[in-house]
């Protein structure tokens, strides 16, 4: 065993996006590639001696090999002590939750979240920090500046760690504790949630169909559903965790997951159905034949929460990405709660969480969560829903139906152009922000635009600002368009456009999405000019 310094340069490309940093597994498997960015992150926190770190990740290839090189950098350079999961997964919930309840001095995960994975697909690498979140942008900057200064790195030179058995072992003077990924935050599932009710829910015949995709929260749904719940074994589908995802892309989304909708949506339907994406923060509910936006689940969620032991209590308040529709903004003005809009990214909730201020929190990528830990959660939306469903014993159709009564309904839908050209993609971008003054009584497509500016917040908590979260597009009678270009992907720009309109009309609740907002679709392609700047006859994936 010896500890050696490498000297290395910086390597261009390595600014971490909304969650980390995330290229082409091929990429970080580059000579240095990977070491440059871990040096980076301890360089960026003020180095790792002495500190306690968590180190887990959704299991696609590359996982375990990064996993091994991060434990000897983190040895060679007097880290205390790594709390990693077995065979190195640990869902980005569950890690977010270790690193809490063990009170380290923060975590790495390695994910790219709902990426595909493999050898010629996605890996990422992020930093979250002591209180379990994504680095905030004021960490994420001291990274990225530090990548570009890097001149070597420590590792230790030394056989492979064995992180397949659960225990104590050590590396050099460095500890590691290798645990159970599921067990910590199963507890902490049955303290938040009426597990007897939703058992008896199952016992009386409502069936469950959770998709995994062959990704992390296969073991986590398999313990949690049909171990501590009772639900029939093969309640859980594909829930092997693969390298590669199975060859599918873990996205819990009506595309990427047709398996589940075409289940859903049969004749023998189960009641309810859910899915889950590579690292487990996103989800997915369905209802036999009732597909729920995930706008409209966060905003289910929030008026119903109380319903379960852990938010008895009442929400403190809520929040909502600018981008995801206004659904929960209609149940806080309602139920008298405070309700913030932020930039699109989960450590934008984490000063929220902490203090206070907000208790759920939402995103129209299908992340939902609450302040039992600072990320966004999928299986704890799935047991959400599950336990508001066993106290009021309506159906997924039965509570949209209801929740669009009382509170209106935000038709909603989003369209991804993936794989822009860069260049064309900002200026596209940069065409719409030389119009906002013009904008505005324009018609277009039928719609009359009543306002155009482009977002900025300034965090509540911290006086921290952050501009060009992206343009808005607001017409008379409440419809909107949104315009933002994606920091998730790996190749290209992804163009998200986020199109919403309200209903109040009772006889107009249940149109298809798309026929609703047709019109603010045309207002949208009309005003941004997608197909005469990118080509394109419409978008990649519609959500």
């Amino acid at each position: 065993m010896e500890r050696i310094t490498v000297q290395t340069q910086p390597i261009e490309g390595q600014k971490p996006g909304t969650s980390g940093l995330r290229k082409k597994t091929n990429v970080y498997m580059e000579p240095h590639f990977l070491e440059n960015f871990i040096q980076s992150i301890f360089n960026g926190i003020g180095g790792v001696e002495g500190k306690t770190l968590v180190l887990g990740g959704d299991g696609r290839y590359f996982n375990d090999r990064a996993a091994q090189v991060i434990l000897r950098m983190a040895a060679a350079q007097g880290c205390a002590k790594v709390i990693v999961g077995q065979d190195a997964i640990l869902s980005t919930p569950a890690a977010s939750h270790m690193i809490r309840i063990r009170q380290t001095d923060g975590g790495i995960i390695m994910s790219a979240s709902h990426n595909p994975g493999g050898p010629k697909e996605d890996f990422g690498v992020k930093f979250n920090t002591p209180n379990g979140g994504p680095a905030p942008e004021e960490v994420t900057d001291r990274i990225f500046a530090a990548t570009k200064e890097i001149t070597s790195y420590d590792i230790m030179v030394t056989e492979d760690v064995d992180i397949s058995t659960i225990g104590e072992t050590a590396l050099g003077e460095m500890a590691i504790e290798v645990v159970d990924p599921v067990a910590d935050y199963a507890e902490l599932m049955e303290e938040l949630f009426d597990f007897d009710a939703i058992a008896r829910l199952i016992d009386n015949g409502f069936r469950i169909r959770f998709d995994a995709m062959h990704a992390v929260t296969g073991p986590y749904a398999t313990e949690i559903l049909e171990g501590r719940l009772g639900a029939p074994r093969g309640t859980v589908v594909n829930g092997t965790p693969a390298p590669d995802f199975g060859g599918g892309h873990p996205d819990p989304n009506p595309i990427w997951a047709k398996e589940l909708i075409d289940a859903m949506f049969a004749e023998d339907a189960p009641d309810f159905g859910a899915a889950s994406d590579g690292d487990g923060d996103r989800n997915m509910v369905v209802g036999r034949g009732a597909y729920v936006t995930p706008s409209d689940s966060l905003a289910v969620l929030a008026a119903n929460a109380h319903l379960a032991p852990g938010y008895a209590k009442g929400l403190a308040g809520v929040a909502r990405s600018m981008p995801t529709s206004g659904a929960v903004d209609r149940v806080a003005a309602k139920r008298g709660l405070d309700c913030y809009e932020t930039p699109t990214g989960w450590k934008f909730f984490g000063n929220l969480l902490d203090a206070g201020r907000a208790t759920l929190c939402g995103e129209e990528s299908a992340g939902t969560g609450s302040d039992h830990v600072r990320e966004k959660d999928g299986l704890w939306a799935v047991l959400l829903w599950l336990n508001i469903l066993a106290v009021n014993g309506k159906s997924v159709q039965q509570m949209l139906d209801d929740h669009w009564a009382e509170f209106g309904r935000n038709y909603y839908s989003r369209h991804d152009y993936e794989g822009v050209d860069a260049t064309v993609a900002e200026e596209l971008m940069e065409a719409m922000r030389a119009q906002f003054e013009t904008l505005p009584g324009k018609s277009f497509a039928g719609k009359v635009v009543a306002s155009a500016d482009e977002f900025a917040y300034d965090d509540p908590v911290d006086g921290s600002h952050s501009a060009k979260q992206g343009i808005r597009i607001g017409f008379e009678g409440g419809g909107r368009a949104v315009f933002r270009l994606s920091g998730t992907g790996t190749v290209g720009a992804t163009l998200r456009v986020y199109l919403e309109d309200v209903c109040e009309d009772p006889a107009a609740m249940h149109r298809d999405p798309q026929e609703a907002l047709a019109e603010i679709i045309a207002a949208a392609d009309a005003i941004a000019g997608i197909r005469e700047r990118t080509g394109r006859d419409g978008p990649d994936v519609r959500t």
